[in-house]
Order: structure tokens, then C-alpha cells, then sequence
């Protein structure tokens, strides 16, 4: 019996003794774990001031697709009300014709019921027949002119407004564009910081869709470019902007596959959403004749397939 109560107070001692050893190593730990929470606290604030810049320069960005939401709704008005113009003046032709057609044929019953009237004494009133149906004629042929010039007037009034109107819908929408250009630019300059203060890790993906954005504005802004005359306000502008754009989307590591009017070979790498038929091209020869989706490459990798149009004999 005496050694069994021995042995548990031997037992006893050494399990204290471990105990106070596991203590006295939680209490040394207590300051570097400290230290760990303090430094992770400060990153906390650290990301939690990056996402408030972020938030602000969204809002930003917010504000400024609003103004040029505004701007389009002011321009679809302008053009609602040229159309309402429009279609006044065209009533209004329509009016004048129905008026001058009236008119001569009303000249036209006039001069017969004269011209019968005076049959009946011919040889008494001979010259004062032929001076009825001068004047009547001379009348006839002057309300004609005067009311076909008024016609040609009014169209050419009509027409000069037309073209006009053509013009101003170019420089607006030339205008859009520039200013779409620099909302561009900014989300590209702020893309670029977000990268630089963010390194892509090894195994995620980097998200491409501002650059696939970008990319299919170019080429749109480029075919809007080619049927425009060379004398639109804000054309050149315009064009120092995207090669500016296309300086800066290089400079990131893409690149944008020139395929328009190339020869098309089955085994391209492309999705081709239309054929058409021309005898003008060599038998069996297929061209690229209209891209609606750019090919976009990053570093060399291909990121977007390209949707074209192929012309064909």
C-alpha cells in the first residue's frame, strides 16, 4: 500500500512539473503572437484604405457613364425632332404638289369652257379668243413655274437639312467616342495600379474583360472612322486617341490580329458567322472581308477568338 501512494505522488510531481513547463513556454509565446495580430491588423487597414480609393474611383466612373448616358438621351431627342421636321416638309411637298396638280387642272377646264364659249362666234371675236387663250396659257405657264420652283426650293432645302443633320449625328457621335476613350484610359491606368500594388498569384487567372472591351471598341471606332468624310469635327482627335489607346493595350502585353482582307484558310483559328458570294474574287479564293469580333492575343496566348464575315467565289 505504501508503494502505490509513492508511485501516485510520484506521478503527481512530474505531471506538475510538465504543466509548469508548458506554462512558462505559452507565457514566451505571448508577445510574438501579439506582434503577428498587430501586423495583420495593420494590413487590414491597409486593404480596407485601397478599397475605399477603388470605391471612390468607381463612383467617379459612375458619374461620368451617367453624363454620357444624358448626352445620348439629348441626342435621340434632337433626332426625334428631325424627324418630326422632316416629315412636316415632306406633308408640306405632298400639299403643294396636290395644289399644283388642282391648279392645272382647274386652268385646264377653265381654258376649254373659253375655248368653247369662243368656238360658237369664231369669226366675230377671233382676236379676242386668241388673247384669252394667250393669257390663259401665259398664265397657266407661269403658276407652273412658280409653284415647280417652289417644289424644287423646298427640297433643296429639305435635302441641305438632311445632310446637315447627317453631319451633327457624326460629330456627336464622334464626340461619345472620345469621351469613351477617356473613360478607357482611366479604367486601363487604374487596372495598371491595382496590378502593380496586386500581383496576379501563380495559379489564378487574370481577368482579361476590360482588355476584350477595349479591343471591340477599336475595331468599331476604327469602321465608324473609315465611312466618315475626312472634314468631321473631332475626327483627328478622334484618331491621336486610339492610337494612343492601342500604344497603351500593346504596352500591357496584347495584341489585336489584323485579319481584315487576308485570305481565309479553314484551319484559322476564328468563327466565321457569315458567307457571302463574290464572282469579283478567283475561283476557290476566300477573304476576310468584315471582322466583327477582333482576335486578341495576351502575351502571345490567344484570349478571344475572332468573329468575321468571309467573301468567297
Amino acid at each position: 500500500m505504501k508503494k502505490i501512494i509513492l508511485v501516485s505522488l510520484l506521478l503527481g510531481a512530474s505531471n506538475l512539473f510538465a504543466q509548469t513547463q508548458s506554462d512558462s513556454l505559452l507565457i514566451k509565446q505571448i508577445p510574438a503572437i501579439q506582434t503577428t495580430i498587430e501586423k495583420q491588423k495593420q494590413e487590414i487597414d491597409g486593404l480596407t484604405s485601397k478599397v475605399n480609393s477603388q470605391q471612390t474611383t468607381i463612383d467617379r466612373q459612375r458619374i461620368s457613364i451617367n453624363d454620357l448616358n444624358g448626352k445620348a438621351v439629348s441626342l435621340e431627342n434632337t433626332v426625334d425632332s428631325l424627324s418630326s421636321l422632316i416629315e412636316t416638309n415632306r406633308s408640306n411637298i405632298n400639299t403643294i404638289a396636290d395644289d399644283l396638280g388642282t391648279k392645272i387642272q382647274e386652268t385646264e377646264e377653265q381654258t376649254e369652257t373659253r375655248i368653247s364659249e369662243l368656238g360658237e362666234d369664231v369669226e366675230k371675236n377671233r382676236l379676242h379668243w386668241i388673247i384669252a387663250t394667250l393669257v390663259t396659257l401665259l398664265l397657266g405657264a407661269l403658276m407652273y413655274l412658280f409653284l415647280g420652283k417652289r417644289i424644287k426650293s423646298s427640297q433643296t432645302d429639305l435635302e441641305t437639312q438632311i445632310r446637315n443633320t447627317k453631319k451633327s449625328l457624326k460629330e456627336e457621335s464622334i464626340k461619345l467616342d472620345n469621351k469613351l476613350i477617356e473613360v478607357l484610359e482611366t479604367q486601363f491606368k487604374v487596372q495598371q495600379e491595382e496590378s502593380k500594388s496586386q500581383p496576379i498569384a501563380t495559379n489564378e487567372k487574370a481577368d482579361h474583360s476590360l482588355a476584350l472591351k477595349v479591343a471591340d471598341e477599336i475595331v468599331r471606332m476604327q469602321k465608324n472612322i473609315s465611312r466618315m468624310d475626312a472634314d468631321i469635327k473631332g475626327l483627328k482627335p478622334l484618331e491621336k486617341g486610339i492610337e494612343r489607346i492601342q500604344a497603351n493595350f500593346a504596352a500591357n502585353g496584347y495584341e489585336m490580329t489584323d485579319l481584315l482582307n487576308k485570305k481565309f484558310d479553314d484551319r484559322m483559328t476564328i468563327e466565321v458567322v457569315n458567307v457571302l458570294d463574290d464572282e469579283s474574287l478567283p475561283k476557290g479564293e476566300k477573304i476576310i472581308t468584315r471582322v466583327i469580333r477582333p482576335q486578341v492575343l495576351h502575351n502571345g496566348v490567344l484570349i478571344q477568338r475572332a468573329q468575321v464575315e468571309v467573301s468567297q467565289n
